[in-house]
């Protein structure tokens, strides 16, 4: 299961009731910061979940709304804050500029007290936990280096207590070496499979997360079947021109990605403008849109 909290949902900067871009993607006891404009750390406080295994930031892109939380977050970790390490995840061009901010800007010669690593990302598999990868995936936006990337769950097959405890497979390691895909002994001599007690294999949940973005036509495979899909949406579709001239889309387009992916839930960010033909527009197609400045989260 996957937990999305939105921290900030604004574009190019932040308004009144919203922060710009940032959201934190939960797994069980990983946390990964995708993103981190200007007051992410302030919106982490805010949402009550504090800095506590938030060890991995994934970047986007490298405009400055989506990097210069980092400089504050680092900050905040050399005087305040014990974490064992910081990683932050993006491409080469990306990376470069995040140096500048960190190195050059924040640090000058400091040493953190956590190993801080650069990690140059390049599409394809970037992290593999046991029940769940994470992959990166280009994106076109003004420049050669954005990326996105998809939270995804490993397919499994469900435990069956019910046909475990008909068979007298006790509690303890017996069920979990099952579960494992291995066979057992029970004390009477009895030899339990794993296909007696294990149920189809199932598709985990899968969450996508895009970023900005000028096109969706090259996203329409990697967003196909998601359960949620978080893209900006910075235009209304009457503004069309001035979304092509910047490289962002309009609530249109991302609200026809998101039907032509089959997508379960699609958030996206649009100004508090938004007409009222418009929303009706995103809410015929499961649009939801976020704009209270308070941290929400979802739960798939």
């Amino acid at each position: 299961m996957f937990e999305i909290l939105f921290l900030g949902t604004s574009a190019s900067a932040p308004s009144a009731h919203r922060g710009l871009s940032s959201q934190i993607v939960s797994h069980n006891e990983y946390r990964f910061l995708v993103d981190c404009g200007e007051g992410t750390q302030r919106q982490i406080l805010q949402s009550g979940k504090g800095f506590k295994r938030l060890t991995r930031a994934l970047i986007t892109h490298g405009h400055l709304d989506h990097i210069l939380g980092l400089g504050g977050l680092l900050s905040t970790f050399m005087r305040w804050e014990a974490i064992e390490e910081f990683e932050i995840y993006a491409s080469r061009g990306t990376l470069e500029r995040i140096r500048i901010l960190l190195h050059d800007v924040v640090l000058r010669g400091k040493k953190t007290p956590m190993p801080l690593r650069l990690i140059e990302t390049k599409p394809g598999v970037i992290f593999d936990a046991e029940d769940f990868t994470v992959t990166a995936f280009p994106v076109t936006h003004r420049g050669a280096d954005s990326l996105g990337y998809v939270f995804e769950e490993k397919s499994r097959r469900p435990f069956l207590a019910e046909k475990a405890d008909a068979l007298g497979v006790p509690f303890g390691p017996e069920r979990k070496a099952l579960v494992s895909g291995e066979a057992v002994t029970l004390p009477d001599g009895r030899r339990i499979t794993p296909d007696e007690v294990l149920g189809d294999l199932e598709k985990g949940a899968k969450l996508v997360v895009v970023g900005d973005t000028g096109r969706t036509d090259n996203l329409l495979e990697v967003c196909r079947d998601a359960d949620a899909l978080v893209i900006e949406s910075t235009y209304l579709d009457e503004e069309a021109g001035m979304a092509g001239q910047f490289s962002h889309l309009t609530a249109k387009m991302g609200a026809e990605l998101a039907k032509k992916a089959g997508l379960r839930n699609l958030f996206s960010r649009i100004y508090r403008g938004a007409t009222a033909a418009g929303m009706r527009w995103l809410r015929r197609r499961r649009f939801f849109k976020i704009r209270r400045w308070r941290a929400i989260s979802i739960i798939l």
